[in-house]
């Protein structure tokens, strides 16, 4: 799992916004889901080791068995059909997520877009949706352990969010010297 959050990542969040959620401050919690995650899988506990509960463990098992686990451990399910943390309507789970806590910059609602359209395969609704299903599908490819593709996964979404945030309107200079 990711490590402690960076003090960069306190910058975050435009000026103005505000990071609190309008629940409770989370605790430590632990969260279940479904094995080989893709998309959605691996973009909600970035969310939540970087903006919600930077010790939050998360749990991949068979579909069929989440609920039992969840009942178990007192995990909360998520992005899996049937509970309150999942797909509503045209939303992902990663939407509904920065809706209830109020995380709605402009960095992360363009990230959701993005991931929304990698996740629904809608890759129209962002011209980047196609590399983030590209990379995901690669990453459940390299690596056979589900925690070592969210380690992995985090780092992808933490250049992604970072380029929502700083560089979308950066353009790359080749051949070296001219721009766009």
């Amino acid at each position: 799992m990711p490590g402690p959050l960076p003090k960069s990542w306190r910058a975050a969040f435009s000026p103005g916004a505000t990071r609190a959620c309008r629940w409770p401050p989370c605790r430590r919690a632990i969260r279940v889901t479904g094995t080989r995650p893709k998309v959605h899988r691996i973009a909600c506990p970035w969310l939540i080791s970087r903006f919600i509960d930077v010790s939050a463990v998360f749990l991949f098992v068979a579909p069929s068995k989440v609920g039992a686990v969840a009942e178990r451990f007192g995990a909360t399910p998520f992005d899996i059909e049937g509970v309150p943390w999942s797909h509503l309507g045209p939303l992902c789970t990663f939407d509904v997520m920065l809706e209830a806590w109020g995380l709605q910059t402009p960095a992360l609602l363009r990230l959701a877009l993005i991931m929304r359209g990698a996740d629904t395969a809608t890759l129209d609704l962002a011209p980047e949706a196609a590399g983030l299903l590209a990379v995901s599908l690669g990453l459940s490819r390299m690596f056979r352990d589900d925690l070592a593709q969210l380690d992995a996964g985090c780092a992808m979404y933490d250049a992604f969010f970072r380029w929502c945030r700083d560089a979308t309107e950066e353009p790359h200079d080749w051949p070296a010297g001219k721009t766009a």
